[in-house]
């Protein structure tokens, strides 16, 4: 199964599962009444216009993208990923959790004409099956497996990562999913010291509880990242900004 395929209302599940704590297992729990809400807006995914306009914006066919929503990336922010490519050009790019993110970047990259991007998922069926819907479109990126473990700093888990070099320009974070933990995606600062003057961070679901407990505390660790909350779209983004010199 990919993004191209209907989902369900929460994330696939993995054997990450299994390691999570009882304590991650509570919280989410106690979350789960304050981040229903948006699991529900973001089912919508975005208006048919709007997957139109992306899918002509990156001369991809009507069909490319059939099902969005649910814990896929909406609309909003695939255009706001374009809007970021178009205008910066990143030469480095690194996303968490591919899917339906992954097509529009790729496609965005090579219309830029940017190098393919790296990309890392906890499934590794879901990781080949990607790599096959993007060559179908023609396109490519470095879609690499990668297991989650228990992060040093953060609450939950997030990706074992190998070493990658500096130079970062822009990294997308749209996983691990929040059931695993509502502040699981902090562990993406782990990239921050990697990051290119001027580099672009974009954070999905910025709306959420845990999101925005996250984004509380990066702005507090990071002084020299610009952090704002992006309304748009139907989940909000965070979007960080790294200060020339910082």
């Amino acid at each position: 199964m990919t993004s191209r395929e209907q989902t369900g209302f929460l994330a696939k599940d993995h054997e990450a599962n299994a390691h999570v704590t009882w304590r991650d297992r509570l919280t989410v729990a106690l979350f789960a009444p304050f981040t229903a809400p948006f699991l529900l807006k973001s089912l919508r995914g975005g208006s048919k216009s709007e997957k139109a306009r992306l899918l002509e914006r990156l001369d991809l066919p009507a069909d490319a993208l059939p099902h969005l929503g649910s814990w896929k990336a909406d609309t909003g922010l695939l255009h706001l990923i374009c809007d970021t490519i178009e205008r910066e050009k990143p030469q480095r790019v690194v996303e968490f959790g591919c899917g339906a993110s992954s097509l529009v970047i790729a496609a965005a990259l090579k219309k830029a004409g940017c190098p393919p991007h790296l990309s890392f998922d906890q499934h590794a069926d879901f990781v080949e099956k990607t790599k096959e819907w993007l060559a179908t479109h023609g396109l490519e990126a470095d879609i690499r497996h990668a297991a989650l473990k228990p992060s040093e700093d953060w609450p939950g888990l997030f990706y074992d990562l190998p070493e990658i070099e500096p130079g970062i320009e822009l990294v997308i974070i749209d996983g691990p999913p929040w059931s695993l933990h509502p502040m699981t995606r902090g562990g993406a600062d782990r990239l921050f010291p990697l990051l290119a003057h001027g580099a672009t961070v974009l954070l999905d679901d910025a709306n959420r509880p845990g999101e925005r407990l996250v984004a509380r505390r990066w702005k507090s660790a990071w002084p020299g990242i610009d952090f704002r909350r992006w309304t748009g779209g139907e989940k909000g983004t965070l979007i960080g900004t790294v200060r020339a010199g910082a």
